[in-house]
């Protein structure tokens, strides 16, 4: 059977390929030029100001017709056939873009031809540019929408970023007022507050500009536009933030491009440092320090020791190094602005900054690189008459001579390339130099020990001639001596016939902050090179107590980082491994965890899988292995739980998951590693049960998340039999009765490989290798358990407890912190988890050694290692020890055993017995505030209701640290008095205002202000006072016996009700701490933000606005209620839930989309309420965008159902302009058209005033919204009408939308009657002329535009105006071929 094509149909292809010839023609362009030129009579000036309106607005209309035209066979009616379905898919996109690239290329020819228009007119010349004005007008008309309005503004931003010099004076007012309109838009995608509060900008800069990468060419406010650079100086004034910076300037560190914007800002920031260093020394006086020891510093927040702009000197030489600055170009920049501000104060600490730098770097680099620095001393030093020499017994006298010890370098470097120095020594320097010169020619320098007197000489000669061998040598050796110590001096250490070198006393910390970089790394060098001899030669003889010390203290300095902890774990620990000399592997895997505070995560993850690649090992069976076996678990075991989610994971899933190596972070043979590592990181699970399968009691599964604890039901472990397990240990001990010959015995018992570790005698004991003994004490444990469980009591279980002293104590057998852990990690269930329970207690509490021990340690040791002078007592506890690090390898079983307490509530009582106890020992918790927010937040569901636990916890963790930690270091007044009230007062429900001091005291510490005494932040767990007052808030949160709904209710309140009392200009900062404790509490907490969100939602102002209601937009501009003194506590919710949602793990922002679905939706019913949700969820776009795109989606199609219920919901919608804008930026800057077809059947079920809007991204055609439109009247049903829809006027005939088009051809003319259409403002729809008769009409007209043009008008409109044109239309062909197609093939209808 043949199908026919429709007329009609085929009329419409061949005018979509015609369409697209004009279009690849560029003949918009061409009519546009010929019609914009000055005419020679004004009585052309209506016509060409309709024909240029008419012409823009028929080529939308009919591209839009081409793509979204669909073939007629689809609805059962005779039509397309396979060719033209196939021709009007491809084009229609296509199309679509042409036509919106010819609209922009309008709009910018009209701006242009505005642009060369005189800015004073003569009357000859005011119809071209009312010609033009209409012209935009119509362009910019948001009811005509013939563009999106966002191609538009994106446009003009792109051509007038600053939206104030426009091409010309009549555009300005129609310009300005366009681009006002996206304000809102803007206001809606831009998070509340972030350019005043620092923390909440953390988002990317622009690397040039130092702008903030928005999406989007918005008119966002004016302080998001701006540059950042006090952002990028707060990130640098931080410790530890050169990853920060690169992310933030998004520099990928291999790139090697110079920034110009971060050279200028460390600029700045060295410059205010200088002026801070001398506020410093001029409120404690330089001479009032002496040096006698400890810590020296005196900086205003205790942030930066020994001096607040100490670790710039890091900064500048990470950044040199990576080559993102250029230290002649930043010289310079100094120069210039101190030279302007003519203040030489700070100036020993800026020649301190640079001599860091320049003592490592100049012998590799060129000599004039370093002559601008000449020119700064020249400028800094300007007296006459020389400096005195410092006091050499004050720690600051090497800082004071670093200006000489500069000139010093670069003499000799200019002495070693033969440069002649056109200057001589400044007289200024006279003294100092002659004082060096001494120092040079002293045979003896005494070094600082303790007892004696500070003395600093040995740093400032080492200072000033690390690059002259000549003098450098015989000090530096010195120095690396006194440290190493010989073996004919040694000192006894702790263990079985154990001696080290007999040097005990480190090099101080106030010493080596004395030191340049460049000697640091030569004293770090000496120490790594005497490891590797002392390991190559296998000496005997332990490391000297004062060399593990000093090097662990100079690990600490982060500008050393690559000759220091990375070569230590890539070099030494495999030299030494290799060598075979356990007692130097065993000293370096201690120093590192037990003095070591701060290291880069890369590194912790390298040393772990190192510590298991060295277990993997085959060892021998000898007692020393079966130590350095356990001290290997307890290395990982301490890298383990040190280890943070946020800093770790990708580090973790990148070795476990992406690497083509077997993955070395599991352990392969120890499950109590691996059960730690799951209770401390989720993501490793599934590789972690392929190497150790095991199980958990259903009381620890209750608090692991949800997809853990389904994955272990769902893939069950087997479990030991206990039963079984009896029957083969009896019969393995029958065994060993009947066995008379004693080489039979060791022989069977120590070569089972693979049978069950059973039996355990000290006949075999020297045989079992460490892996094998682990495997031992577990089925010790059970076994422990199964006999506990069935003996009746009384002298069982003394005589149990007996045996088990004497394995641990008297035979060392098992050391009692592996028994422990084992019995802590063992899979028991009902009554026998009980009775482990019960063990574990008596083992601890019971036995007089341990008890005895821990009194000992505790009063002989001090936590603060960096301030001891002699290391003998103090490294007992610490290194190369198996009894005397009870304490300190306790700590972490210790936790461990506190946390399986926790799961179960029937021993609860128990776990305070233990903490009155063993407490103490929290001392020595090199990370006591991380322990206990890391319980308090796993377990807050275990802790609720036990506020008693919690204040235990708190006791025994916090307050044992109360004899080395100054008062305030922690707990707030108010909770210190809390914990001194009886046992049995708990009641507790804190006011407002002690709140609002938590909040105050967290927003001062993160402004750099001084909120808690000095603490040397190197050695502290924390970094500094910011994140440090962070957490000790949580703990203190937590650890109140108040309900979390009434905690996190109460801080929000410290805003909302609250906001009156906090300083001017500080509500930003207060809003971005509450977002920041919020973030860090667990889920009942920052759950409350959903509450108040909804809370707000329902407000009458929003959910049944009046007349006199303010508008939303005001409503939530924080800034501009603030000036008038308005109520903020809407702007607050919103501003709280930006806070929040910012600074939230991507697990707690990705909750947006079902909060949007499951609380959000249901309620919503005014346009108001979906104002306030675009505020919300707007700014969080583009961080969706980034980390999982599929919640764009998400969220955007819950913004089109919301949409869709609000217009259902009201008659009027008064912001449909705003809301449309932010769907169409979702829709170019994240989503295209990956959910067109998810929202398609959404925006065709919108009022037609909506419809039109979003036609672009859906594709819509006019004529099917019209038609919808008006089958919507016939049927009965009422369109609220708006200020911002228009009104259809051909209400007679909807359904059939025709025109009538009369067309008379002749060779030289064509007369053609083109319906148009006026726009009423008040209107709820638009009608138009049909696409294919307008389109034939006006090109018609266009063709022939030298004869008459007659433009006529629909039944609402004024008659038409009829003129003439003598214009040529030679640029014109393909217009008028199109035109004469349609009048052979169109329908001629009159109406």
């Amino acid at each position: 059977m043949i199908v026919m094509e429709d007329p009609s149909t085929v009329t419409e292809n061949r005018i979509n390929e015609r369409l697209l010839d004009i279009l690849k023609g560029d003949a918009l362009r061409e009519a546009l030029v010929n019609l914009l030129v000055l005419p020679k009579s004004e009585k052309e000036y209506p016509p060409l100001t309709s024909v240029c309106a008419e012409l823009q607005k028929i080529f939308n209309e009919a591209s839009l017709d081409a793509s979204s035209s669909t073939p007629a066979g689809q609805d059962g009616q005779p039509g397309a056939t396979p060719k033209a379905t196939e021709t009007a898919k491809s084009s229609g996109p296509e199309a679509m873009t042409r036509v919106h690239e010819a609209g922009i290329t309008t709009m910018v020819m009209c701006l242009d031809r505005a642009r060369q228009l005189p800015s004073n007119l003569r009357r000859s010349q005011l119809h071209l540019v009312d010609a033009l004005y209409e012209v935009m007008s119509l362009i910019f008309d948001r009811n005509a929408s013939l563009l999106p309005g966002y191609f538009i503004v994106n446009e003009l931003l792109k051509l007038y970023p600053d939206y104030k010099h426009w091409p010309h004076w009549k555009l300005a007012s129609l310009l300005t007022d366009f681009v006002d309109k996206f304000r809102r838009a803007a206001q809606m995608l831009s998070i509340m507050a972030r350019h005043n509060s620092p923390s909440i900008n953390s988002w990317k800069l622009d690397s040039v500009s130092l702008k903030f990468q928005l999406k989007g060419a918005l008119p966002y406010s004016p302080e998001l536009l701006e540059p950042q650079p006090s952002l990028l100086r707060y990130i640098m004034r931080q410790p530890y933030p050169r990853e920060m910076v690169c992310t933030v300037i998004d520099i990928p560190k291999k790139q090697k491009q110079r920034c110009i914007a971060l050279e200028e800002q460390l600029v700045e920031l060295m410059v205010s440092a200088l002026e801070d260093c001398s506020r410093v020394d001029a409120s404690s006086g330089v001479s009032s320090s002496n040096g006698s020891g400890g810590n020296n510093s005196t900086p205003t927040s205790g942030d930066h020791s020994p001096c607040t702009c100490a670790h710039l000197s890091s900064l500048l030489i990470y950044f040199v190094l990576i080559q993102l600055i250029s230290f002649p170009s930043l010289v310079l920049r100094l120069h210039d602005k101190l030279k302007a501000k003519g203040s030489h104060q700070g100036r020993d600490h800026l020649m301190w900054v640079l001599l860091q730098f320049l003592s490592g770097s100049i012998q590799k680099n060129q000599f004039s690189d370093f002559l601008p620095v000449l020119r700064l001393i020249e400028v800094l030093y300007p007296e006459k008459e020389p400096l005195p020499v410092p006091d050499y017994t004050d720690p600051r006298c090497a800082m004071q001579m670093s200006a000489m010890c500069i000139l010093m370098h670069i003499l000799k470097k200019a002495q070693a390339d033969n440069i002649k120095t056109p200057r001589s020594l400044p007289t200024v320097f006279k003294n100092h130099h002659e004082f060096l010169q001494s120092l040079a020619h002293n045979p003896q320098l005494p070094l600082i020990t303790a007892g004696n007197p500070a003395d600093y000489r040995i740093a400032l000669l080492v200072n000033a001639y690390s690059t002259n061998q000549e003098y450098f040598q015989r000090p530096v050796l010195t120095l690396s001596d006194s440290i190493q110590g010989n073996q004919k001096s040694t000192v006894p250490m702790p263990g079985i016939n154990c001696v080290a070198m007999g040097s005990t006393s480190p090099l101080s910390i106030t010493l080596l902050d004395s030191l340049t970089v460049h000697v640091k790394m030569s004293l770090v060098h000496n120490i790594g090179q005497h490891i590797q001899k002392q390991a190559q030669h296998k000496s005997a003889v332990a490391l000297a107590p004062a060399l593990i010390e000093t090097y662990a203290r100079l690990l600490v300095y982060t500008e050393i980082e690559s000759i220091g902890i990375k070569t230590f774990i890539v070099n030494h620990l495999p030299v030494v491994f290799k060598s075979h000399v356990w007692s130097i592997l065993h000293a370096l895997l201690e120093m590192f965890i037990h003095r070591i505070h701060h290291s880069p995560p890369q590194y912790r993850i390298q040393l772990l899988s190192t510590i298991h690649h060295m277990a993997a090992v085959p060892l021998s069976t000898m007692t020393q292995m079966t130590q350095l076996h356990l001290c290997m678990e307890s290395v990982a075991l301490r890298l383990i739980t040190g280890l943070g989610n946020a800093e770790v994971m990708p580090s973790l899933t990148r070795f476990t998951f992406c690497s083509d190596t077997k993955p070395n972070l599991i352990s392969s043979d120890s499950e109590e590693l691996n059960r730690v590592l799951v209770l401390t990181m989720a993501r490793t699970i599934h590789t972690i049960m392929t190497q150790t399968p095991h199980t958990w009691a259903n009381h620890t599964l209750q608090c692991f998340p949800t997809v853990i604890s389904d994955f272990y039901h769902q893939c069950p472990a087997p479990r030991e039999n206990m039963h079984t397990l009896k029957k083969a240990v009896e019969e393995e001990y029958r065994k060993w009765k009947s066995m008379n010959n004693e080489n039979d015995i060791i022989t069977h018992f120590s070569l089972q490989h693979n049978t069950s570790p059973l039996f355990l005698c000290l006949l075999v004991l020297e045989r079992v290798g460490p892996r094998q003994l682990a495997a031992h004490v577990r089925t010790l444990c059970d076994f422990l358990v199964l006999e506990f469980s069935n003996s009746a009591g009384g002298q069982h279980v003394t005589k149990y407890v007996e045996t088990m002293n004497a394995i641990i104590w008297v035979y060392n057998i098992v050391p009692i912190d592996r028994l422990m852990l084992c019995l802590a990690l063992r899979t028991q269930e009902g009554s026998e988890a009980h009775v482990c329970f019960f063990i574990i207690q008596l083992l601890l509490l019971k036995p007089p050694e341990l008890r005895n021990r821990v009194q000992e340690f505790v009063k002989e040791n001090s936590p603060d290692h960096w301030r001891q002078n002699n290391c003998i007592l103090a490294e007992q506890g610490t290194l190369t020890a198996q009894y005397q690090t009870l304490p300190i390898y306790f700590s972490n079983v210790l936790d461990i055993i506190i946390h399986r307490f926790l799961e179960l509530h029937q021993v609860h009582k128990n776990l305070e017995t233990i903490l009155e106890r063993l407490g103490i020992l929290y001392k020595f918790h090199d990370r006591p505030i991380t322990y206990l927010y890391n319980t308090f937040h796993y377990y807050e569901n275990k802790l609720r209701e036990r506020p008693n636990l919690k204040r235990r916890l708190v006791v025994a963790v916090i307050m044992s640290q109360q004899e080395i930690r100054p008062q305030g270091w922690a707990l707030t007044e108010a909770y210190r008095q809390y914990l001194a009230r009886p046992q049995e007062d708990i009641a507790w429900n804190p006011a407002l205002s002690y709140y609002t001091a938590l909040v105050r005291r967290l927003t001062t510490a993160m402004q750099g202000k001084p909120v808690f005494p000095a603490v040397e932040w190197r050695f502290n767990e924390f970094a500094n006072s910011g994140a440090h007052a962070l957490h000790v808030s949580c703990v203190e949160l937590m650890a109140l016996p108040s309900n979390p709904t009434i905690v996190a209710n109460k801080l929000l309140d410290v805003l909302l009700k609250g906001y009156c009392d906090i300083p001017n200009g500080e509500v930003e900062e207060w809003v971005n701490a509450v977002g920041l404790l919020l973030t860090c509490l667990p889920e009942p907490y920052w759950l409350v933000v959903h509450d108040r969100i909804i809370e707000l939602l329902q407000k009458p102002c929003l959910a049944s606005p009046s007349s006199t209601s303010m508008d939303p937009f005001t409503m939530l501009n924080l800034e501009q209620l603030q000036s008038s003194r308005s109520d903020l506590s809407a702007a607050l919710t919103v501003a709280l839930a930006h806070s929040f949602w910012h600074h939230a793990s991507f697990g707690q922002v990705g909750r947006i989309p079902q909060f949007m679905r499951d609380r959000v939706r249901p309620m919503l019913t005014t346009e108001e309420q979906l104002v306030v949700l675009c505020h919300l969820v707007g700014p969080f776009l583009q961080r969706f965008n980034s980390e999982l795109a599929r919640k764009v989606f998400d969220v955007t199609i819950e913004l089109y159902e919301a949409l869709f219920k609000v217009d259902r919901s009201v008659s009027e919608l008064k912001y449909m302009d705003p809301i449309c804008d932010v769907l169409y930026h979702i829709k170019y800057m994240f989503t295209g058209d990956s959910i067109k077809t998810d929202v398609e059947g959404i925006i065709r079920g919108l009022r037609p005033a909506l419809q039109r809007r979003l036609r672009f991204i859906t594709h819509l055609n006019l004529d099917s919204i019209e038609n919808t439109s008006g089958s919507t009247t016939n049927s009965g049903t009422t369109t609220g009408t708006t200020s911002n829809t228009t009104v259809n006027s051909n209400t007679s005939n909807t359904n059939t939308n025709t025109t009538s088009a009369t067309n008379s051809t002749s060779s030289n003319s064509a007369t053609g009657t083109i319906p148009g259409n006026t726009t009423a403002q008040s209107g709820s729809g638009a009608t138009t002329g049909s696409v294919l008769g307008a389109a034939a009409s006006a090109l018609g007209t266009l063709g022939t535009l030298g004869s008459s043009v007659t433009i006529g008008s629909s039944s609402q409109t004024s008659a038409g105006v009829s003129t003439s044109s003598s214009m040529g239309v030679g640029s014109l062909a393909a217009a008028s071929s199109l035109a004469s197609l349609l009048q052979d093939t169109s329908p001629v209808s009159t109406s």
